[in-house]
């Protein structure tokens, strides 16, 4: 049996090695069957035939799309069909169904897996002047995602209960955590955004496992809490947040042992228990807790970080400052990449098609990782969005048959974003939307109103 199996993995390996010489799909090809990741997704890789969509392949196309201005699968089926014309392959059915089959059958367990191990390569790689205060620093920080109104997805992700049927979109709400140094994407967590355990406390409470002794975890003030400072302390990590508004009538920087100027160590005491807690976890946290409480740049921040000579008030704000890299990176996988609004039509799909995204977001990452390292720089001084167009720009030219692959590392290196320290910028939009009144039925409803009445003039 062992015999067989290992021949089945070997006959799949040749299969991959054998397209990858065979067809330049994309340059996420080169990448996902690069030594870096071939044996890992060996490894992972389920049964299945030889077949023009296979596994990897269909994972590079996934991957185009992600990072493409067309997401649709007739783009990517039809660049298929112009590269491997190119290079005088058979020609293959303009038709997505053999795609859209194959990005069902691809393994989530497979996206997700490598999803990790690009954050395991990128960690790995970081240089020692790219940690701060020589530790690993890691962001956390929620989002919202919309997708199709289709029944399975509003089953799935229900829209907000604000919305009358038939009128919302469903959103899925996601948690993510981000290595400061280099941008990478550890892991996320997906869930409904209404709903018991859909909260991100609960969301990020399951990604704990993938900080390491020795992290420092920074977020803003909703994960403030002090059943998560206890967590994080007993996995030998630490905190720093903002203080939640809850709180702060009763900051009072006369009590406590004094550290500095607006700077003192406190104890809190243990809450009673919450709904979702059992009454041994509970039992078993501590009563009392001690934290530091610091004044700066226009925040109360609550740390762990309690010792004023090795973490100064100077270093926290400095490292609280630099929380609002997770916002830009949340913003770079939404609106540069697309993954805003999201394409497919069910929930098994959904999920896919939002790691996809990540793992594309990692992959450029990873470039940047590279460029930074042979530019003498770090990764956070480089352009996303200018790594993402020398990207597509290099694979359009035919990738590095045309441009040696150090040669567009460099072009992304030579690229630095400005510094603009304490930026404010108000939440709002200037530019108007079209003049169209908004859809106050169900689309089916409105459409059969057009049929019988024709369609409504606009009030002038």
């Amino acid at each position: 049996m062992d015999r067989r199996q290992n021949a089945r993995v070997e006959q799949q390996r040749r299969q991959v090695r054998r397209v990858a010489e065979e067809t330049n799909t994309d340059a996420f090809f080169d990448l996902l069957t690069g030594p870096a990741l071939l044996e890992f997704i060996d490894e992972r890789l389920p049964e299945h035939r030889e077949r023009l969509y296979a596994p990897t392949q269909t994972l590079s196309m996934f991957l185009s799309q992600a990072v493409s201005a067309d997401r649709a699968c007739q783009s990517a089926v039809t660049d298929l069909r112009m590269r491997r014309c190119s290079v005088g392959l058979p020609e293959v059915s303009a038709s997505t169904g053999g795609y859209c089959q194959a990005r069902r059958r691809l393994p989530f367990e497979l996206v997700r897996a490598l999803l990790q191990e690009t954050a395991r390569i990128g960690t790995d790689a970081m240089r020692p002047e790219w940690h701060w205060c020589g530790r690993r620093v890691r962001l956390v920080d929620g989002t919202t995602l919309s997708m199709p109104d289709t029944a399975a997805n509003q089953a799935m992700y229900p829209q907000p209960a604000s919305q009358a049927p038939g009128l919302g979109f469903p959103l899925c709400r996601m948690v993510a955590i981000i290595c400061l140094g280099t941008g990478v994407t550890l892991d996320a967590a997906l869930a409904p955004q209404r709903g018991k355990g859909s909260d991100e406390q609960s969301l990020l409470r399951s990604l704990l496992r993938i900080l390491a002794d020795g992290d420092v975890l920074v977020g803003d003030a909703y994960y403030c809490t002090y059943f998560l400072l206890c967590e994080l302390i007993a996995r030998g990590v630490d905190g720093v947040f903002e203080l939640h508004g809850a709180r702060r009538s009763s900051t009072d920087f006369r009590r406590g042992t004094r550290l500095g100027r607006r700077d003192h160590l406190i104890e809190w005491q243990k809450p009673a228990r919450p709904e979702w807690m059992s009454a041994e976890v509970y039992q078993a946290m501590p009563d009392t807790l001690q934290v530091r409480e610091v004044a700066t740049g226009g925040r109360i921040l609550i740390s762990t970080l309690c010792c004023p000579r090795q973490t100064p008030k100077a270093a926290l704000k400095a490292l609280y400052r630099d929380r609002w890299h997770i916002e830009l990176d949340l913003r770079h996988i939404k609106a540069t990449l697309g993954m805003e609004v999201l394409s497919c039509r069910s929930p098994e799909m959904v999920d896919k098609e939002i790691f996809v995204y990540l793992l594309a977001y990692n992959l450029v990452r990873l470039m940047m990782a590279q460029a930074a390292a042979k530019e003498g720089c770090r990764p956070r001084q480089l352009s996303f969005k200018h790594a993402v167009q020398s990207w597509l720009s290099w694979w359009q030219r035919g990738g590095e048959a045309a441009i040696p692959l150090d040669e567009l590392l460099r072009w992304i290196g030579k690229r630095r974003v400005g510094k603009r320290p304490g930026r404010s910028e108000p939440r709002a939009v200037k530019r108007r939307p079209k003049p169209h009144p908004l859809l106050t039925m169900p689309r089916a409803a409105a459409r059969a109103q057009i049929a019988a009445q024709g369609q409504q003039r606009r009030a002038k």
